[in-house]
């Protein structure tokens, strides 16, 4: 399975230069980078199994993009979260989109219930560890999305960069 297999990595809204703003031009230019290395995905990789972490920014809009996509593809979006709190301190539209995704989604894997501080990188490393291909959004700095895709690339994983 891990060959049509994907996942994401990618920063959080705090850590994009527009924040929050998803009306940015530069924000909607990622998107549609983003969606088009799924689609790419998707058609030369036969990716058919979707894995998205949940955090805020680049996981969920992903996500929302996978589950967009079921309409006209057949495949999967499995969520997979860290603890069972993740969100609960995320403004409200941000828990709203969260609680709308995991309602929709094909699976939701919940790896503890209790947060630890271990909790995300044990996350990141479930996800690598099954997939064949990694989508990561990342601007090269250290942060746990570097992180990622240090360990994608340490487990000959095959990882596609959009800067953002």
């Amino acid at each position: 399975m891990l060959e049509y297999t994907c996942c994401f990595t990618g920063h959080r809204p705090q850590s994009l230069p527009w924040g929050y703003h998803e009306g940015d031009p530069r924000c909607i230019s990622l998107k549609h980078r983003l969606k088009g290395e799924i689609l790419c995905a998707i058609h030369d990789h036969d990716i058919r199994y979707f894995l998205s972490g949940m955090a805020q920014g680049v996981d969920t809009w992903a996500a929302e993009m996978v589950l967009e996509l079921q309409r006209d593809y057949s495949i999967f979006l499995e969520c997979v979260l860290p603890c069972r709190d993740q969100a609960i301190r995320w403004p409200y539209e941000s828990r709203r989109r969260y609680r709308s995704i995991l309602q929709r989604c094909n699976q939701v894997t919940l790896l503890q219930s209790q947060y630890s501080q271990d909790c995300f990188q044990r996350r990141n490393q479930y996800m690598i560890d099954r997939s064949g291909l990694v989508i990561a959004v990342w601007n090269g700095t250290p942060s746990g999305t570097g992180n990622t895709v240090r360990y994608a690339k340490a487990k000959g994983k095959l990882v596609y960069t959009l800067t953002p």
